[in-house]
């Protein structure tokens, strides 16, 4: 079973940028995609920013694009989730994700196919 620790979230206020880490356990860290999610009281939880297993390949929600970076370090066992420019919209509990699926090249958006980390709240002011 895979365990997923996010860390990094906070207040910021409109404009600021936050670098969310999140660091996996319990299997070979390398060998899955990873993702963020996120998540506002009433709303479903939504895709943000997805990479496949090598790293190559990296896959944003519209709203995101050009603003939030995805990374991975996978001697650290860790992804990262760099957000610039942060906005008042941005507010919501931020999940780390473990894709269920090896070798997966494209990350996935469906969140069926995601082991979870306990979320981390980013609150961004305007």
């Amino acid at each position: 079973q895979v365990q997923l620790v996010e860390s990094g979230g906070g207040l910021a206020q409109a404009g600021d940028s936050l670098r969310l880490s999140c660091v996996a356990s319990g299997r070979t860290f390398s060998s899955y995609a990873m993702g963020w999610f996120r998540q506002d009281p009433g709303k479903e939880r939504e895709f943000v920013a997805g990479i496949g297993w090598r790293g190559t390949r990296t896959y944003y929600a519209d709203s995101v694009k050009g603003r939030f970076t995805i990374s991975r370090d996978n001697a650290k066992n860790t992804v990262y989730l760099q957000m610039n420019s942060l906005k008042p919209e941005d507010t919501a509990v931020y999940y780390c994700a473990a894709d269920r699926t090896a070798y997966r090249v494209v990350p996935t958006i469906g969140r069926q196919e995601y082991y979870w980390g306990q979320g981390t709240q980013v609150t961004v002011s305007s």
